[in-house]
């Protein structure tokens, strides 16, 4: 009997423990089972990862949720349109300052407990002292002009009265080099995925001050990202490896699994770091500080909530982001571009056959769920929810331009 031979399949990822469903995918068997030799290349900045993907080196990528937006929008050097047809999972990222800078924090009323309003308004005193002292703004550091670290991190600050574009600072480290950065003192903070903030923490250099799942419950933060000629040349072989994807997030999400996941995450070609700076983000219980872990349900979500499902709604508040900051201006024609930069209709023809309860519509309003919520779906149902966004401000993707018209600069503990 011939053996139908393996399609090799070329994925690069960034050192970070959200590129997890692609590594399970690999060291699990499950591209395999699906027909695929999947090749692992580890890249250290996403500009490689968007150039490399661009010009063919890779096939697939573990990529910024909001790139394939950014260059179908004209915002990237080559002109390739990308799409992703698959998420690869929620939440992830946090916000860590120096402990230097946390000192000052706290002396002005910041919580330890991640509270994001708290900790904004602490900041907002230190940078008005620092100003009133005459000294330097504040640097944080993003992975990306393009990426949810970046929003994220504008969004919480505008909510909180701060304005990133006067305010502080920002400036794009990659994410293996962030607490580096922060120990020589070139930044005072940053945004990232994990490990990188728990790398800060356990060698005393950093404090986490909120995480991503404050700002924004069950937020998008990566995705598979493909080239539109590549998704169309290979229909067989994008199915299967969202297929096997599939299979590797409910893995993942198993926490009966998380010894074996870290120690997977942890080998020399891929994250090439103590098990122990990876199990936080996997079981879901970070340490802050110098205190005892906390647990976070919803710090970082593999499968549960629909994760891997790619919502129209979350790319269409991407292209907001892009807006409001000034990186695009707003068209109709650039709206349907960022909504069909994100493809739910290959997602659900690649897992029709198993079974997975999907959701009907490929967009939801953003926030409106205050609790978890049973929700009809293909089959059977879907729990999504809690979500929302701290300031409690709703996202329609149907109304786009009224929510970029309503957008500023808040300062929404003064109306909480």
């Amino acid at each position: 009997m011939t053996c139908k031979p393996l399609i090799p399949v070329r994925a690069g990822f960034l050192p970070l423990v959200d590129a997890a469903l692609l590594i399970v995918a690999y060291e699990k068997g499950l591209a395999r089972e699906e027909g695929i030799d999947l090749h692992l290349s580890r890249e250290t900045s996403w500009a490689n990862i968007r150039d490399r993907l661009s010009v063919g080196h890779f096939d697939v990528a573990h990529m910024l949720a909001p790139l394939p937006i950014a260059a179908n929008l004209g915002l990237s050097p080559l002109d390739v349109p990308f799409i992703a047809p698959m998420a690869l999972g929620l939440g992830g990222n946090a916000v860590t300052v120096s402990t230097r800078l946390w000192t000052a924090l706290a002396a002005s009323g910041a919580s330890s407990d991640g509270d994001p309003l708290r900790v904004g308004s602490a900041l907002g005193a230190v940078i008005s002292a620092r100003r009133d002292r005459g000294e330097r703004p504040l640097t944080f550091a993003v992975v990306q002009s393009f990426s949810g670290h970046h929003y994220e991190l504008r969004y919480w600050l505008a909510a909180c009265g701060i304005d990133p574009d006067r305010d502080i600072a920002i400036t794009v480290v990659p994410p293996p080099l962030m607490v580096a950065a922060l120990k020589s003192g070139r930044i005072d903070g940053y945004c990232v995925g994990e490990p990188w903030n728990t790398a800060a923490v356990q060698d005393g250099s950093g404090r986490i001050v909120t995480t991503k799942s404050s700002i924004w419950r069950s937020s998008p933060e990566k995705v598979l990202g493909v080239t539109k000629e590549w998704a169309e040349a290979n229909p067989g072989t994008l199915a299967g490896l969202l297929r096997a994807l599939h299979r590797a997030s409910l893995w993942c999400d198993d926490k009966n699994n998380a010894a074996e996941l870290a120690a997977i995450l942890a080998g020399p070609s891929y994250l090439d770091l103590p098990e122990a700076l990876l199990l936080p983000a996997i079981t879901n219980e970070i340490a802050l500080g110098d205190s005892a872990p906390r647990r976070i349900d919803d710090f970082l979500i593999f499968a549960g909530k629909a994760a891997t499902f790619p919502w129209q709604s979350h790319a269409l508040w991407f292209y907001s982001q892009m807006v409001r900051w000034g990186q695009v201006t707003p068209s109709a024609e650039r709206i349907l571009a960022a909504r069909l930069s994100y493809r739910p209709d290959l997602y659900r023809h690649a897992l029709s056959g198993l079974g997975v309860a999907m959701p009907g519509a490929s967009s939801k309003i953003e926030g409106a769920l205050s609790e978890r919520t049973h929700l009809p779906a293909s089959r059977g149902q879907l729990v999504l929810g809690p979500d929302g966004f701290f300031d409690g401000v709703i996202f329609d993707p149907d109304r786009i331009e009224d929510y970029i018209a309503a957008a500023g600069i808040h300062a929404a503990l003064h109306k909480n």
